[in-house]
């Protein structure tokens, strides 16, 4: 029994360790003795969502059941995307907030991340802490002097306030009427309220992978495969797409002639745009070391400083505290605009890209062109152990050698994923060729020596 917690909570196969109902019920124990012991609070309020996974009402009822053993409260909020529980916590003045989900992982997948009761995710310092409660075989027996169980509340309205909360952020919807956009829901977390959403802010919208059953969950759609999107807006001429991905957390956006965007394009765009009306706190964006190199080119252009964090939006969010960030992310699509919300969330970067487009009068593809994306490939290499890179000689040899040839005009980077047995390499060249022939070079290095 190794490291629960990876890059973004704990995540696995289903009903295998560590995504067992055992492993979820212990979760929702331990995530009551550290609330408690943090807050000061008898009985912790505990808002618990999940997305539309076959397995999530089973690890729900796990969590809750530790939950109310341990005397805290149980708010069942059903299914919402992920920052709909970091809001509806916040806003209802629980003590935490605990998701279940895989994000964009198949749905065979399934995954715990926690919330704090003020909206922003644990530090690793803080998931460490909890990890060692959720391993801690005391805790039954814990459990077990509790004589006030708690209680189960049903939390029937949590996406539609969360709904709503988006919505007020628009301020004119009349600008959107007779305006037409396709939406890819991922048949996940955002597939009830997207459509109304956008529908309610007066835009005529065709609606994707919307209709989930359990088992179709990031299913050849959403974020990560963003064409069925691109056919559907070039066929209606829609002037926008937007793809969500299972947990509602990730942009991935469309335009009019069906190109694909990066989320470091979108940071781009809307970066620029606040920047240019004096609202981008401290002239400051945020973005991970997986960005592209082209988004520091046209942000050091503009004058605004570049700060990097590690891979995972919770990191994305510890820098842009430390620097007084309003807008940060990574290129997959998670966009944080922290002047509106505490961790990443697909819908309100949708409406920040929608904004400026409104207010610029400029198309997304006119927009996009703020930002030159360099080539960029990844691989995704299957490791049966993750050793030291640095200690591997062949594999530093091969990158050394890369990054020579490279000389300044690209760059690699090489890292494990947090939450799956891979190790990724990627690769920014001045063509996608030879990006693609540099990234294969060293994943064949890495394959023989650890694959």
């Amino acid at each position: 029994m190794g490291k629960l917690f990876g890059t973004d909570g704990i995540r696995g196969l289903a009903n295998t360790y560590p995504m067992t109902p055992e492993i979820a019920l212990k979760a929702g124990r331990a995530s009551v003795a550290y609330f408690r012991k943090y807050q000061g609070i008898a009985h912790p309020k505990i808002v618990v969502g999940r997305d539309t996974r076959i397995s999530g009402p089973m690890l729900e009822s796990a969590i809750m059941a530790g939950i109310c053993s341990m005397g805290g409260e149980a708010v069942r909020a059903g299914v919402i995307p992920t920052p709909g529980v970091a809001y509806v916590a916040r806003t209802i003045g629980a003590d935490a907030g605990i998701v279940i989900s895989a994000s964009h992982n198949p749905y065979e997948d399934n995954g715990i991340k926690f919330f704090k009761g003020d909206g922003y995710k644990l530090s690793d310092a803080e998931e460490s802490e909890l990890e060692a409660l959720i391993l801690d075989s005391e805790m039954l027996r814990r459990a077990e002097k509790i004589n006030a169980v708690g209680r189960i509340y049903p939390l029937t309205d949590a996406a539609r306030t969360y709904q709503q909360f988006l919505g007020g952020i628009m301020e004119d919807a009349a600008n959107f009427k007779g305006r037409q956009l396709v939406i890819d829901c991922s048949n996940g977390a955002t597939s009830a309220i997207a459509p109304e959403l956008f529908a309610s802010l007066g835009f005529d919208v065709i609606s994707l992978s919307s209709t989930p059953n359990g088992t179709n969950i990031n299913a050849e759609c959403g974020s990560q495969h963003p064409e069925k999107l691109a056919e559907t807006l070039l066929k209606n001429s829609a002037e926008i797409g937007l793809a969500f991905d299972g947990d509602g957390d990730r942009l991935i956006a469309v335009d009019e002639k069906g190109v694909v965007l990066t989320g470091d394009q979108i940071i781009a765009i809307c970066a620029l745009f606040l920047d240019r009306h004096k609202q981008l706190n401290n002239r400051t964006v945020v973005s991970t070391v997986m960005s592209n190199i082209g988004l520091g080119t046209v942000l050091r252009k503009q004058g605004i400083r570049h700060v990097m964090s590690d891979v995972g939006d919770r990191y994305v969010m510890t820098e842009m505290l430390n620097s007084g960030a309003v807008v940060g992310g990574e290129d997959s699509g998670h966009i944080i605009f922290h002047d509106h919300h505490t961790t990443g969330d697909g819908m309100l970067a949708a409406l920040q890209l929608i904004k400026v487009m409104t207010a610029t009068g400029k198309s997304l593809s006119e927009l996009a062109k703020v930002m030159t994306v360099s080539p960029q490939v990844l691989i995704n290499v299957p490791v049966k152990t993750k050793l030291d890179l640095g200690t591997i000689p062949e594999i530093q040899t091969t990158i050394r050698s890369v990054e020579n040839d490279l000389n300044e005009k690209g760059r690699v980077l090489v890292r494990y994923s947090g939450t799956q047995s891979m190790c990724r390499v990627m690769v920014e060249a001045p063509t996608e060729k030879d990006a693609g022939l540099w990234a294969q070079q060293i994943a064949e290095v890495i394959a023989e020596k650890i694959g």
